[in-house]
């Protein structure tokens, strides 16, 4: 079924995937106004926005229906060779930085803003554009449920997820209109919402501006719409120029009071444990936001710098992002993290402390028939990979953590020392890494190269082999300490897959045996992950008893440091 083949409510909800009781309940049993919670979040450049979120409910209903709409639309456009390149908001791939950058470097730019934006897309301007639009032509009874469905108290409301496509969908004949005149007079035209940005470098613009605005604001009240004479502005190339937040000068840039501010509540969060945002109390989510819009700058112009950028050559600004990002992730962890060789590791053992859940209680729980690990395991991103050098997958990452600890390697910060000294800040939580067993491989292998970099006023190397080898486990500096996997089976040498029985190993999926290797022709073999999968699936069929000691001294370790950080204390 596609969406010219919907006629009716049913229609739309068979359509949607949705059963048709549900949406019928929803509508007219519930009533849609009901379904709303309302509270306010601060702006990224001050004030708050007041937001009107539906419920789980509603909300899933909404990401249906904005797919759908989306989709059909994208189609439309296709078919149509219409242009879509005006409307930065709310579209995949698009965002404040693709806007402002058709406007950097010009001699004029003219902001305009639409007053009450959301609230002009009314319960029958929705409902109107689904009948009379000549890409879409609902049916009343379809086009009236999707108003329905996606307003709030008579308005689209900002927080649902159909009210981004649907303003969009709206404003596209709008900005065509809005195209024609900027061409007229030789102006870049884009919107971001209800931001309007022109700009040109025609030295005679201003002579011609009083005749621009006027056909622009006809143009915008025969749409439905209201300018926010007050927001109104024509900026100078060489005054501040501002688009959508971002100053467009010389190159996409934030203002300097941003940074200044962002730092000071780093500062002020890592000294006294807490910081303000507009006066109010802010959390770490809101500062880690912060650094992630200012990331993104700084991302957009490494792109276009033309030089090569790696955690060796990091911008003041990033090496601020990587002290936030060493303080989130190794300092104030409320659960003991977990760093392991490879991300099918992960698997293994939330597997294993599915099945032993009632002997290993202060690691997991299991509520309401969901699983809660008292562990968390660290999230490999592209982000760590350029800030730390942290690779995807492999036992590098555990160096390079250990580097951040000791001052070596890359990095050149010991981000242990730094907050332990500057900001006496106790790590809450132990950082393990955990190793395959493979000391006495003869080959070069990950924990035997580790073991050679640690430093030798820990204690000797070859005192700490030994005791690794007793207690399975080595406090490295403060909250880091390493671990490794038991020997199991009589073995010498173990990697994780080893605690497993021969005949887990030995499982045959679809034909094909495991490969751990992941060299071997996928036709007759499975790799790592599948196997991984596999054992998560089954996890209740599997004896897991060689992950005892492993879970064991996981425990010690807890126990450790919480007696080292109440001495520390």
């Amino acid at each position: 079924m596609n969406f010219e083949d919907v006629c009716t409510r049913n229609d739309l909800a068979d359509f949607l995937g949705i059963k048709r009781g549900k949406l019928t309940y929803i509508l007219y049993i519930q009533k849609v106004d009901t379904l709303y919670s309302t509270f306010s979040i601060p702006k990224k450049c001050g004030g708050e926005r007041i937001i009107n979120a539906p419920n789980d409910d509603l909300k899933q209903i909404q990401r249906k229906l904005a797919n759908a709409l989306w989709n059909y639309q994208a189609k439309i456009w296709e078919e149509n060779q219409i242009q879509t390149n005006i409307s930065h908001a709310f579209q995949k791939d698009k965002s404040i930085i693709t806007n402002s950058k058709r406007h950097v470097g010009k001699r004029y730019i003219v902001n305009i803003d639409l007053k009450n934006f959301f609230d002009s897309f009314h319960f029958g301007r929705v409902r109107g554009f689904f009948i009379k639009n000549f890409f879409w032509e609902l049916t009343e009874e379809v086009a009236t449920v999707i108003a329905q469905l996606t307003c709030y108290k008579g308005v689209l409301p900002q927080g649902a997820p159909t009210s981004p496509v649907i303003t969009n969908m709206i404003c596209n004949i709008m900005d065509m209109h809005l195209l024609q005149i900027a061409k007229r007079y030789k102006l870049n035209y884009t919107r971001y919402a209800d931001d309007m940005t022109f700009s040109t470098n025609d030295k005679h613009f201003p002579e011609h501006y009083d005749a621009f605005y006027k056909d622009l604001s006809k143009e915008i009240f025969q749409a439905g719409f209201q300018i926010n004479e007050e927001k109104t502005r024509i900026l100078y190339h060489n005054s501040r120029q501002e688009v959508t937040g971002l100053i467009v000068n010389n190159k996409i840039n934030l203002k300097r009071e941003y940074y200044k501010n962002t730092h000071a509540m780093a500062h002020s969060l890592y000294a006294n444990g807490s910081f303000t945002i507009n006066g109010k109390d802010g959390s770490i989510q809101q500062l880690e936001g912060r650094f992630s819009f200012i990331d993104q700058i700084e991302k957009y112009n490494n792109m276009h710098d033309g030089a090569k950028h790696s955690v060796t050559s990091l911008s003041h600004r990033e090496k601020k992002y990587q002290e936030f990002l060493f303080y989130k992730n190794f300092c104030i962890n409320s659960k003991p993290l977990i760093v392991t060789e490879g991300k099918t590791d992960i698997l293994y053992l939330k597997s294993a402390l599915r099945k032993m859940y009632l002997q290993y209680p202060d690691l997991v729980e299991k509520k309401d028939n969901q699983w809660i690990y008292n562990l968390t395991f660290l999230h490999r991103s592209s982000k760590l990979s350029y800030f730390f050098d942290f690779n995807l997958d492999g036992a590098d990452t555990m160096q390079n953590i250990y580097n951040m600890y000791t001052g070596s390697g890359k990095t050149h910060v010991n981000y242990y020392k730094h907050f332990q000294e500057k900001y006496d800040i106790k790590m809450q939580q132990p950082v393990i890494l955990l190793f395959d067993n493979e000391l006495e491989d003869k080959n070069d292998k990950p924990v035997k190269k580790f073991m050679g970099t640690i430093k030798t006023d820990i204690k000797d190397k070859k005192q700490a082999k030994e005791e690794l080898k007793k207690e399975l486990y080595l406090q490295l500096a403060g909250n880091l300490y390493m671990q490794i996997v038991p020997l199991a089976h009589s073995k010498q040498s173990c990697e994780i897959e080893d605690l497993f029985s021969e005949t887990v190993l030995n499982t045959e999926i679809s034909g094909r045996k495991f490969d751990r290797t992941g060299k071997e022709d996928k036709s007759q073999f499975y790799n790592k992950d599948i196997f991984s999968k596999y054992i998560l699936s089954h996890y209740e069929e599997i004896d897991f008893s060689s992950f005892i000691p492993l879970f064991d001294t996981l425990g010690k370790i807890i126990k450790d440091y919480s007696v080292l950080k109440n001495v520390q204390t």
